[in-house]
């Protein structure tokens, strides 16, 4: 079944208001811009999102946060977006902040058909304990906070009860699609995508390369087609690099 459809617009076109969104990407890498882009123009809001983190003020998610279309966000890092943190200590935005690595089991949970499972991460802390503030209120308080989570006793070490992460539609970057859907990933882009790709209904993959069925060695493969509904061409200029650092300049003696 050839996935390649000829536009994201065409890809998003069906997202509809208040969707859940699990969106891949680990820092600036990996990050499915073209597909936020195509979401940005189509005026869709309400939308609840889970990723690692929120982009940038003005790159990835940063765009539809900054133009108000996020409600929810369910995430482990949002240090890099100042938007965000104005949002979200004005009562703006709903934050569910997660363990990374909890929120990727989640995710994975979720892909894989498990309900839920425990871990010890935030075992005799407010992740165990509620009273996160997830949303604030215009005057500073908390209107909503997170609640207690279940614990239980395995081999005399306390777990927390997490339950799995589903979403109505994934958006993920590959660096390579063939048209039958299945996918590789460069490096760290391999960290979230994969996750978010099988935790979604309908999943949707852009691709800095999109190649004929077959051409993808088997043994490379990373998210196989029967978890890919559509795939996209990336946009091969819309990259960022989140901290350039450089060596001095060497001084001639």
């Amino acid at each position: 079944m050839d996935k390649v459809l000829d536009s994201p617009a065409a890809a998003i076109g069906d997202i509809p208001d208040g969707a859940v969104l699990a969106v891949g990407g680990f820092g600036l890498c990996g990050i499915p811009s073209t597909l936020i882009g195509a979401l940005v123009n189509a005026g869709t809001t309400g939308l609840r999102v889970v990723s690692n983190n929120c982009g940038v003020d003005d790159w990835g998610l940063g765009l539809l946060l900054r133009a108000g279309r996020i409600s929810r966000m369910t995430s482990s890092y949002v240090g890099e977006n100042k938007e965000f943190a104005r949002q979200y200590l004005a009562g703006e935005l709903e934050v569910e902040l997660t363990p990374q690595g909890t929120l990727a089991e989640r995710l994975r949970a979720g892909g894989a058909g498990i309900p839920a499972f425990f871990t010890p991460a935030g075992v005799g802390t407010q992740v165990e304990e509620g009273g996160l503030p997830w949303r604030y209120a215009a005057d500073g308080s908390v209107a909503l906070a997170s609640p207690p989570k279940e614990v239980r006793e395995f081999g005399g070490r306390r777990y927390l009860l997490e339950e799995a992460i589903t979403a109505d539609f994934a958006l993920v970057r590959a660096e390579v699609a063939d048209r039958h859907g299945n996918c590789a990933f460069h490096a760290a882009a391999r960290n979230f995508n994969p996750l978010c790709a099988t935790a979604g209904r309908i999943t949707l993959v852009e691709a800095d390369r999109i190649v004929e069925p077959g051409e993808l060695d088997p043994d490379a493969v990373h998210l196989p087609g029967v978890y890919v509904d559509r795939v996209v061409a990336a946009d091969p200029e819309d990259r960022r690099i989140e901290r350039r650092t450089v060596r001095p300049a060497l001084q001639e003696v």
